[in-house]
């Protein structure tokens, strides 16, 4: 383990979450304010993921469905699923409800940059080679999410969106984020910030094209 990735990424980390739920935070009360409203349940969705040496730990998001999603239907979730909300699709189109998990990474918990967070069930499937993608903290983005930005609206084209993401998405994950472990470094944390966030943008400007 390098100096970087032992020390100064989690300095990073810890700065960046901070200043950015503070400089975030009016947004992230409209944000609860409007999920509220539509149905009047839970404004944070607090599954549980498997992160670092295979720790569990709750992860925050905002809720983007109907409340007890899981249970009505798979894990994986297409565009097109009605278990989705309306406000939902909006924060899911631009990614926004996943600014809560800076939460997760002021904790520790997760990194601003590190293998996408699965759920027990995916993990336990892991050979021993893929096992290494648990031995740094897991993150809000990395080359995969830069991949594949709109798992849902990938996901929407199969009449079966759990057997899609296992067969189609879920290796080319996994090879990536197994290419993010073997290089983990200021540089390539950097950018992959910086392909993020031009990616969301060009989400943005495409979806105001279309509107």
């Amino acid at each position: 383990m390098g100096y970087y990735e032992k020390y100064l990424k989690r300095t990073i980390d810890t700065g960046v979450s901070f200043c950015g739920l503070i400089a975030l935070g009016p947004l992230l009360l409209v944000i609860a304010a409007f999920i509220k409203k539509e149905d009047g349940g839970d404004v944070f969705y607090r599954g549980v993921r498997v992160g670092r040496d295979g720790n569990l730990f709750r992860i925050y998001k905002f809720r983007t469905m109907a409340m007890n999603a899981e249970e009505l239907g798979g894990l994986s979730t297409a565009d097109d699923d009605p278990r989705i909300t309306n406000i939902g699709k909006t924060l899911r189109k631009y990614k926004l409800d996943e600014i809560p998990q800076l939460i997760n990474v002021l904790k520790g918990e997760m990194s601003l940059v590190g293998p996408r967070p699965e759920v027990d069930e995916y993990v336990k499937l892991f050979t021993e080679e893929e096992e290494k993608i648990l031995s740094v903290r897991p993150g809000i983005t990395d080359w995969a999410s830069i991949w594949n930005p709109d798992e849902g609206a990938f996901l929407s084209g199969y009449p079966d969106p759990e057997k899609a993401y296992m067969e189609i998405l879920r290796p080319k994950k996994l090879e990536l984020q197994q290419k993010y472990v073997e290089d983990v470094s200021m540089r390539s944390d950097m950018k992959i910030i910086w392909m993020t966030i031009i990616t969301i943008i060009g989400r943005k400007a495409t979806g105001a094209e279309s509107n």
